[in-house]
């Protein structure tokens, strides 16, 4: 039986490139944008936990749950990162 759906593609729509490049697309931002996205992201799968544990799924819900959280603390060290770089940065943010 083929469980894949349409629902969690394998693949990031609309980006041809391979996971490592967005990843480094992504690292290669500043940091206070990379920690906006880890927080995007954090609050996505927090949301897909809520509705997993609607359905009575648990143990997934915990692991998302879990997940969620330690982007969030991803996300704070990035925003402490971002701190020490931000003085040395030739931008306006």
């Amino acid at each position: 039986m083929n469980m894949k759906n349409n629902k969690h593609p394998e693949k990031v729509i609309g980006h041809d490139g391979s996971l490592e490049q967005l990843a480094q697309a992504i690292g290669n931002m500043t940091y206070n944008q990379v920690a906006l996205f880890v927080e995007k992201l954090a609050d996505d799968i927090k949301r897909q936990a809520v509705a997993d544990s609607v359905r009575g799924r648990k143990k997934l819900a915990k692991n998302l749950y879990d997940a969620a959280m330690q982007l969030n603390q991803a996300k704070e060290k990035l925003d402490l990162a971002w701190g020490i770089c931000k003085p040395y940065m030739d931008i306006n943010t």
